[in-house]
């Protein structure tokens, strides 16, 4: 092939390819039909969409590319595997719900296969790197990367674990602020659900979003005790939950509202107080493991070392 046509050749291909990129950028550029048409149709009522099949959750009509379409029946496939080995979709379901968190159980399980491929990509990778720059076991390093795989999957499970716990932590924290902040508008003369409104729209965090699908439950037509009661069957915190049922049988009986949200109040900030005593006396003895093991003997040395020094020093 003579220089010219070659220089024709890869001219051509590199003139294709960035007219195809330009192509590219501008249907990127180009508004979806969603953003032109939700903004006139958010005042509407809508069904429970379903998600289609092979549609990777967090992947919208503007984020959806070849390769989310591809790997879509494999993780479909990957998630009804997972949850035939673990089980457990009760606990699961009532986890994301503690969590805060809008995913269903099948697009958890979605995500720990991606956790799972993504730990043992990496370590499929480094065994291909050992076994470029020497010689290693082949099938030892499959079944390292069948564990990170497992390890990965373990570890999106764990995660979902912490963040029940973070979210009880920062919901117990907001506690007493809330209960004390409903009390005042109940003893203002509001009633509970204008009360409720109140704190709701004045207030954020984990317990004003829970305070909110109550209030969202009740604007439906569902029934005050009935909305407090499903969140004290939701909630797994015992004071949050006693807090539920508190205003529940406040409201059903018409007891005095105030003064049970103000003891509620008192009893979350008893508890936290002695939650933080027994905290600090375990800290306590976790205190001493440096003092004993590193302070001590350092401050021993310094004692006898120039005793022993002179010692040695005037022995015959």
């Amino acid at each position: 092939m003579s220089p010219a046509v070659l220089g024709a050749v890869l001219g051509g291909a590199l003139a294709s390819g960035l007219l195809l990129v330009g192509w590219r950028v501008t249907v990127l550029r180009r508004p979806s039909l969603a953003v032109r048409v939700l903004p006139y149709l958010r005042d509407l009522p809508q069904r429970d969409a379903v998600p289609a099949i092979g549609a990777v959750p967090g992947a919208g009509p503007g984020s959806r590319n070849a390769l989310v379409t591809l790997l879509g029946p494999l993780l479909e496939q990957g998630a009804r595997s997972v949850e035939r080995a673990l089980g457990g979709s009760a606990s699961v379901r009532r986890r994301l719900r503690r969590a805060g968190l809008e995913s269903t159980v099948h697009e958890l399980r979605i995500e720990q296969v991606v956790w799972g491929l993504v730990a043992f990509s990496a370590t499929a990778a480094l065994g291909v790197l050992r076994a470029l720059s020497g010689s290693v076991a082949p099938v030892s390093w499959l079944v390292l990367s069948a564990v990170a795989f497992a390890a990965g999957v373990i570890a999106r499970d764990t995660w979902l674990t912490s963040q029940v716990t973070r979210r009880e932590r920062q919901v117990l924290a907001e506690f007493p602020t809330v209960a004390e902040l409903l009390a005042l508008a109940v003893a203002a003369g509001e009633g509970p659900v204008a009360a409720l409104e109140r704190v709701v729209r004045r207030s954020g965090g984990a317990l004003s979003a829970d305070l909110g699908r109550v209030l969202a439950a009740i604007r439906t037509g569902e029934p005050v005790a009935d909305a407090f009661d499903r969140m004290a069957a939701d909630t797994g915190l015992p004071l949050v939950a006693r807090f539920a049922q508190g205003i529940a049988i406040a409201v059903e009986r018409g007891t005095p509202l105030a003064e049970v949200l103000h003891a509620q109040a008192s009893d979350v900030r008893e508890a936290g107080r002695r939650q933080l005593i027994e905290s600090a006396a375990r800290r306590e003895v976790l205190m001493m493991v440096p003092v004993v093991f590193l302070v001590l003997p350092v401050t021993v040395m310094f004692a006898f070392w120039p005793g022993y020094v002179g010692l040695s020093l005037t022995a015959p």
